[in-house]
C-alpha cells in the first residue's frame, strides 16, 4: 500500500501550486486599496491589495513600477494588472503586478499606454535615433512656464555651472487646455533658429492631470522631429511621461536637466589645464625617448644601408654572371648555327647570281638599244645646234655676202665716223681679207674727201 503513494516535498508542492495558479487564472485586472506599501532598496514595491472582504499580497518589480504615472500610497484605490502566482519559499499566494493605475484615473492611464505602444511601434523610442548632447553648447533653449519654479531652477543651475552661458526662454503654459500645442510650437520655433545647441523641455512636479500636456502625441512628435537634441525634465524622478521616452535624454528634474546640459566651467578649465600639463609632459617624455633612440636608429639605419648596398651589389654581381653566361650561351648557339647560315647564304647567293645571269642578255640588249637611241638623238641635237651656231656666227653672215671691217689693231668698225683719212683698214670676206687705206668717207648726209 505504501509503495503506491506519491510523496512530495514541500518545495515540490509549492511549485505545483504556483504552476496551477499561474495556468488556471493567469493575468487579471484587480481593483482594491493599497495597504502596507513598502519600497525596497532594490527598487521593488511590496504591498497588500484589499477590499471590504479580502486581501492579497502583491509585488511590483522595479522595471514595472518605474512606469507608474502617479504616487501610490496607503489608502489609495488602484487598479492593477497582474499574474497570479505563489511565493514558493513561504508558500504565500501573491499577485505579481505589471501595471498600475489610479482607479479614479483609469482612462488617462489607458490613453498613456495606448499612445506609448503606438509610438514605440513606430520606433520613436529606439536608442539608435537618440542624438548626443553637445559637449559645450553656445546657447540653450528652454521650453517651460516663465513663472514656475522649474525655470528658476534651470537658470540658477545653468548660470552657476557656466556663468556666461546664453539662455533663450520660449515661454509656454505647461498645463491646462491648449498647453500641449504651445509646447510643440515652441520646440518647432527653436528648431528654426541657427544658434540653439540643446533644448530643455519640462516643468515641475504635479498630478497626472498636471503633467498630461507632456503625454500628448503632438508634443511627442515635435520632440521626435527636432533636429536639436532635447532633454525632457518633467516632474520628479518618479514621474514618467511620453516626452521622457521620446526625448534624446531624460532628466529626473529640471535642475538635473540643467546639470546634464552644461559642464561646470571651472572644472572644465581645470581639466584643460591638467590635460595641457599632461600633454606637455607626454611630449617632453616622448622627445626624450626619441632622442635616446636616435643613436640606435642611426646605427640601425647605417647597418640597413650597408646591408642594402651589399645585397644590391650581390644582386648586381649575380646579374652580371647571368648576363655573361647567357651571352656565352648565345655565342655558342650562334656558332652552332653559323655553318647552316653560311650554307643558306651561299645557296641564296648562287640562286641570285643564276637569276641575274639569266636576266643579263635581256639587260644587255635593252642597254644597247637605249644607248643607240641616245646616240642618235644626241647626233640630231648636235646637227641642230651646229646649224644654229652657223646661223649666228659672223662667218655665217659673211657667207651670205656681208663683210667685216676692222682697224689695224682689230677693233670692229661700226660707224664711218670712227675712221679717219689715212687709216689702214682690214676688211674680211667669207673667203679672204682685203687691206685698204681710207681716202675719204661718207655719212648718211655728208661726204668728206
Amino acid at each position: 500500500m505504501d509503495e503506491k503513494r506519491t510523496i512530495l516535498s514541500v518545495a515540490e508542492l509549492n511549485r505545483k501550486a504556483r504552476l496551477t495558479l499561474e495556468n488556471a487564472i493567469g493575468e487579471v485586472w484587480v481593483e482594491g486599496e493599497i495597504s502596507r506599501l513598502t519600497r525596497h532598496a532594490s527598487g521593488h514595491w511590496y504591498f497588500t491589495l484589499k477590499d471590504e472582504a479580502a486581501a492579497v499580497s502583491c509585488a511590483m518589480f522595479k522595471q514595472n513600477n518605474m512606469m507608474v504615472l502617479f504616487e501610490p500610497k496607503d489608502g489609495v484605490k488602484v487598479r492593477v494588472l497582474g499574474q497570479t502566482s505563489l511565493y514558493e519559499a513561504r508558500g504565500s499566494y501573491q499577485l505579481i503586478v505589471r501595471s498600475m493605475e489610479d482607479a479614479g484615473k483609469g482612462n488617462l492611464q489607458e490613453q498613456f499606454e495606448k499612445l506609448k505602444a503606438k509610438l514605440a511601434a513606430e520606433g520613436l523610442f529606439d536608442a539608435d535615433r537618440k542624438k548626443p548632447l553637445p559637449v559645450l553648447p553656445r546657447k540653450i533653449g528652454v521650453v517651460t512656464s516663465p513663472t514656475g519654479a522649474a525655470v528658476r531652477d534651470i537658470i540658477n543651475v545653468l548660470t552657476r555651472r557656466f556663468p556666461n552661458i546664453e539662455i533663450l526662454l520660449a515661454p509656454v503654459t505647461v498645463q491646462g487646455e491648449g498647453s500641449a500645442p504651445r509646447i510643440a510650437k515652441a520646440i518647432e520655433y527653436l528648431n528654426t533658429r541657427n544658434d540653439i545647441d540643446v533644448i530643455i523641455a519640462g516643468r515641475g512636479g504635479g498630478s497626472i492631470e498636471d503633467l498630461w500636456a507632456f503625454n500628448e502625441e503632438g508634443v511627442a512628435r515635435a520632440i521626435a522631429s527636432s533636429d536639436i537634441p532635447v532633454i525632457s525634465a518633467v516632474g520628479h524622478e518618479i514621474d514618467f511621461t511620453i516626452a521622457d521616452f521620446v526625448a534624446d535624454v531624460r532628466a529626473p528634474t529640471p535642475s538635473a536637466a540643467a546639470e546634464l546640459a552644461v559642464p561646470v566651467q571651472s572644472e572644465l578649465q581645470e581639466q584643460v589645464t591638467r590635460l595641457t600639463a599632461r600633454l606637455k609632459g607626454s611630449l617632453k617624455n616622448r622627445a626624450l625617448v626619441l632622442r635616446e633612440k636616435i643613436p640606435g636608429l642611426r646605427q640601425a639605419m647605417n647597418q640597413c644601408l650597408r646591408s642594402g648596398l651589399q645585397q644590391r651589389q650581390q644582386r648586381i654581381d649575380e646579374a652580371a654572371l647571368r648576363m655573361t653566361h647567357e651571352l656565352k650561351n648565345s655565342v655558342t648557339i650562334q656558332k652552332q648555327h653559323l655553318p647552316n647560315l653560311q650554307q643558306s647564304m651561299m645557296h641564296s647567293l648562287q640562286n641570285a647570281v643564276v637569276r641575274k645571269k639569266e636576266k643579263l642578255p635581256g639587260l644587255q640588249q635593252t642597254m644597247t638599244h637605249r644607248l643607240q637611241s641616245a646616240v642618235a638623238e644626241k647626233k640630231q641635237n648636235l646637227k641642230r645646234l651646229e646649224a644654229q651656231l652657223r646661223a649666228l656666227s659672223p662667218l655665217g653672215v659673211l657667207e651670205r655676202g656681208y663683210s667685216l671691217t676692222e682697224t689695224a689693231d682689230g677693233k670692229v668698225i661700226r660707224n664711218a665716223a670712227n675712221v679717219s683719212r689715212g687709216d689702214v683698214l682690214k676688211t674680211r670676206f667669207a673667203k679672204g681679207t682685203v687691206i685698204s687705206e681710207v681716202k675719204g668717207k661718207e655719212t648718211n648726209n655728208d661726204r668728206e674727201s
